[in-house]
């Protein structure tokens, strides 16, 4: 079986970021052990010019909490990886994940919602993760900020999640597509974060919010039910105790059945 050769919007992508980007890059690598590592790696060796750097195969994929995000051999058609890198200077760090994932499900289709603090799910099940990692050069700090986006359905063997595909809501849909879409807005939605916070995309947040009104229980040890998210990307939970934010993302939350009757946005 002849090798897939896989048609990436490069010049398209690059034309569509390069204004609010200057210096941003485009590069695609046939295999490499993690967008995100080899991002971080030239990095601390000095090289920060913003870089979306794109995967054809991952041979070591990573997730939150040290998970392996699996890539099999079709990688470049069924598992969309990528890593955006670039120095950002924000006020405020607090909620980057939340904006990154309103990205994705904005520019990718409406049936997608949003797991706190980084996932992006369809009908219950996982179709997307985010990893962000930072490190400091010189007197700036850069910012690698990775994506993982299932395309084509995957075996859900061995993982805790069951995984969603991107082509059941968009059924003509491949790599390079999702990737052209995804791109311009998550560049302009980061840049929006670094000058203006989370705070105005609570709303936007809640609108694609998975969580809201489900009883979830934490890794932390805390249950109850989810009341959306504060101003700073924190999760509310309302326990037997009363309203608990939750901000680390050292906690993992699995939600519970979904509730009879629907939560109105004010209640």
């Amino acid at each position: 079986m002849q090798p897939v050769t896989i048609r990436w919007p490069a010049e398209a992508i690059w034309e569509a970021v390069v204004p609010q980007l200057p210096g941003f890059t485009v590069e695609v690598l046939p295999e490499v052990d993690s967008t995100n590592s080899e991002l971080m790696r030239r990095a601390r060796a000095g090289q920060t010019e913003p870089t979306l750097l794109v995967a054809e195969r991952q041979t070591a994929g990573r997730g939150r909490l040290g998970r392996d995000w699996q890539s099999d051999t079709q990688a470049g058609i069924a598992t969309l990886t990528f890593s955006l890198g670039l120095v950002l200077q924000p006020a405020d760090w607090s909620g980057l994940s939340l904006a990154v994932g309103l990205a994705v499900v904005q520019s990718l289709h409406p049936d997608l919602q949003l797991k706190w603090p980084n996932d992006v799910w369809l009908q219950d099940r996982k179709l997307a993760g985010i990893l962000i990692e930072t490190t400091s050069v010189g007197d700036q700090r850069f910012a690698v900020i990775g994506i993982g986006i299932n395309i084509l359905p995957r075996d859900g063997q061995g993982l805790r999640t069951p995984p969603a595909a991107l082509t059941e809501v968009l059924t003509d849909v491949d790599a390079p597509a999702a990737l052209l879409a995804v791109v311009p807005e998550l560049v302009r939605m980061v840049r929006a974060f670094e000058t203006e916070g989370f705070t105005n995309l609570r709303t936007a947040f809640h609108a694609r919010d998975l969580l809201y009104g489900r009883e979830v229980t934490c890794t932390d040890g805390t249950t109850g039910v989810a009341r959306g998210v504060d101003a700073g990307g924190a999760l509310l939970v309302h326990t037997a105790g009363g309203l608990q934010k939750i901000s680390s993302a050292e906690v993992s939350v699995r939600p519970g059945a979904l509730p009879d009757a629907p939560f109105g946005a004010s209640s």
